[in-house]
């Protein structure tokens, strides 16, 4: 990592020259005083953020090009030139700016899950925030890595083009002086799982804007690989893997063959460090495990596999000893299947370790989440509906269908007619499903709990922006006030992304502390994108920018929003 200090920063390779910022304005482009102007632009975005805290430099170029993961020619989505593309590491508070350059056909957008966006929505890289990348220009994302730690990734968000690539990694380290709860490891890996199809995302999109299934995936694959990436270890020392599921449709489960996985992080906390011999790992979700390499010298399995499927498919790496004789002998390990009982068992089983530092000094455990009166409840049941002859999906029987305005620019510019605030319910309704821009609005600080029902056979995952939230419960059936005496108000496990198991509820407790147009959405791809979202707006009447950043000096502005100035520079 580069070393923290301010300025001057470390860049990564290739590395831009010391607070040179390549920015292009397409046909805005002039001489000096317009040359000028733009570096004032972003040096006056980049005020926003703290100015004490380190910055990191990232130019990216995105690239269509051929990939083989499945053996099969495809036209994957790079980023200067890598699949998956390149790796983040920060620390906590860092400041990241990303200058990406479109170079597809076709408009692009990059979100980063797991990362809050704090006051800072305009950022978050979804259609309902963001305006995309049109292609052959460029944007500079600014983000800061505020107060958090731990395994995130990134990912474009439209057209299906995640089913294409364009994702990868983030690490966000703890700074110096805060203590971590395990030492520091010989090495610090990502595992970036996830299932596959053979098919370019252009005919996937066209298979669902038909309104029909994709069908079932043709593989998974490992850090962009069916089979055969290499981790190498040296016997006796131990080693962080950060488990991602970056897929589109299936939950995955991973082992490591002859050793046993000690889980220390889920996307932001450290947990207490329990030992498991196999992890779930739902879509949208990360994990962080020590491995040792106690075995004998050989050359071990890690396999992984597909859960709550009628058809099992998996692949595998290689976890390579230094002093590897050759293929370590015997079966490879098994891995549960469609069992339900066991994967709830094991999520009830991760908890927060109420003793350990997160990004800050203090103990995780010093918020005590249980003992906050809860204001509001929300119940969210997702469906599957057919609306105009189509399949769709639906939140509380409204499926989401994209304005022609982000609509945090909406909501910004006061612009009518967008959206309304209160197009979807806090409960399931009973009738059919319809289409709507669905948003719903929420008071700043509120605390709030929120149930996910689901009355479906097939696992869900959930996730919403902008947040990090307490598990409180899940169990089978239906939720109802009573199901609150289970909860675990003490240590359940904070974080971004949560399961809901078959014909199942899982729920929630989160405050809501950041302002903001903040997107809630099933991590099943074709479910998203067929309509199993909905955002959450978090309002206060306050205009300071301790609640709230204004817009981006560079912000694009797109649909009815263009043509106006985002503020005077």
């Amino acid at each position: 990592l580069p070393p923290l200090h301010s300025p001057p920063p470390t860049f990564p390779s290739p590395p831009p020259k010391p607070f040179t910022f390549s920015i292009r304005f397409g046909a805005m482009a002039g001489g000096n005083a317009g040359a000028a102007a733009r570096l004032l632009v972003l040096l006056g975005a980049l005020l926003l953020v703290a100015g004490d805290d380190p910055y990191r430099f990232f130019t990216w170029t995105v690239t269509y090009g051929d990939i083989y993961p499945l053996g099969v020619k495809q036209k994957g989505i790079l980023i200067n030139n890598q699949f998956p593309g390149p790796q983040i590491e920060a620390v906590t508070n860092d400041n990241l700016i990303f200058n990406v350059f479109n170079n597809l056909t076709e408009p692009f957008l990059l979100s980063w899950s797991g990362l809050q966006q704090r006051r800072n929505s305009f950022e978050d890289g979804v259609a309902g925030t963001t305006c995309p990348i049109p292609p052959g220009r460029n944007f500079t994302y600014i983000l800061q890595a505020k107060d958090q730690i731990g395994t995130y990734y990134y990912f474009p968000s439209l057209a299906f083009h995640k089913a294409a690539g364009g994702f990868g990694g983030i690490r966000v380290l703890s700074r110096p002086m805060i203590p971590v709860p395990f030492p520091p490891p010989a090495a610090d890996y990502t595992v970036l799982i996830g299932d596959w199809y053979k098919a370019n995302h252009t005919d996937l999109k066209y298979v669902l804007d038909s309104g029909k299934a994709l069908g079932f995936p043709d593989g998974l694959l490992i850090n962009g690989r069916s089979n055969g990436y290499t981790f190498t270890v040296q016997p006796g020392k131990t080693y962080r893997f950060r488990i991602t599921n970056v897929g589109l449709a299936t939950s995955l489960n991973i082992r490591f063959q002859g050793h046993t996985m000690k889980l220390v992080e889920v996307e932001g906390s450290h947990t207490m460090q329990s030992t498991y011999s196999s992890l779930d790992v739902h879509l949208g979700q990360s994990y962080s495990v020590l491995v040792t390499a106690d075995q004998p010298g050989f050359d071990y399995a890690i396999v992984v596999s597909t859960r709550f499927t009628s058809k099992i498919i998996s692949s595998t790496a290689v976890l390579h000893y230094t002093n590897s004789a050759g293929k370590a002998p015997g079966p490879l390990p098994g891995g549960p299947t469609t069992q339900i009982d066991w994967s709830l068992n094991q999520a009830r089983s991760i908890r927060w370790n109420l003793t350990a530092s997160g990004p800050r000094p203090n103990p995780q455990g010093s918020y005590h989440y249980g003992l906050v009166p809860v204001q509001r409840t929300i119940r969210l049941a997702n469906s599957a509906a057919i609306i105009n002859g189509k399949q769709r999906y639906a939140v509380n029987g409204v499926s989401y269908v994209n304005p022609d305005t982000p609509l945090k620019l909406a909501d910004y510019y006061k612009i009518p007619g967008v959206f309304n605030v209160g197009t979807i319910s806090d409960n399931p309704r009973s009738g059919g499903a319809y289409l709507q821009t669905s948003v719903m609005g929420a008071n700043y600080r509120d605390y709030i709990e929120i149930v996910f029902q689901n009355d479906e056979n097939e696992v869900q995952s959930w996730h919403i922006d902008g947040y990090a939230f307490w598990v409180v419960g899940m169990d089978g059936g239906k939720w109802s006030p009573a199901s609150r005496q289970g909860y675990n108000l003490r240590d359940g496990v904070s974080r971004y992304t949560v399961q809901v198991y078959p014909n199942a509820w899982t729920a929630i407790y989160m405050p809501l502390d950041n302002v903001g147009m903040w997107n809630v959405r099933s991590e099943n791809w074709a479910r998203q994108y067929l309509g199993q979202q909905f955002y959450l707006r978090v309002w206060t009447p306050s205009t300071s920018w301790r609640d709230e950043f204004p817009i981006p000096k560079n912000a694009l502005l797109c649909g009815r929003a263009a043509g106006r100035r985002t503020r005077p520079l």
